[in-house]
């Protein structure tokens, strides 16, 4: 279930996803929900392009370190890469 920052407090949030287009974040969320993974996300920046480098805006999930290898799971099922530990 989607947590508001006062669920990480006194923890170290583990990033294991960053969605670079609303489609995909609105997915992920889907399938952490129907997963029953408590997660947070926040938009935050991100540097992409190839050639000419910039700096973008996306989705960052987080989950709590003990939830971070189900989560991880949960999103190579489903076709998308996790950020590495």
């Amino acid at each position: 279930m989607k947590q508001d920052a006062s669920f990480f407090e006194g923890h170290e949030p583990e990033l294991i996803y960053i969605a670079k287009r609303l489609r995909d974040a609105l997915e992920v969320e889907g399938l952490l929900e129907a997963a029953g993974v408590d997660y947070g996300v926040e938009t935050d920046t991100y540097t992409g392009g190839l050639l000419f480098r910039s700096e973008r805006v996306g989705a960052f999930f987080y989950v709590l370190p003990e939830a971070a290898e189900e989560a991880r799971g949960v999103l190579k099922t489903h076709g998308f890469k996790p950020t590495l530990q």
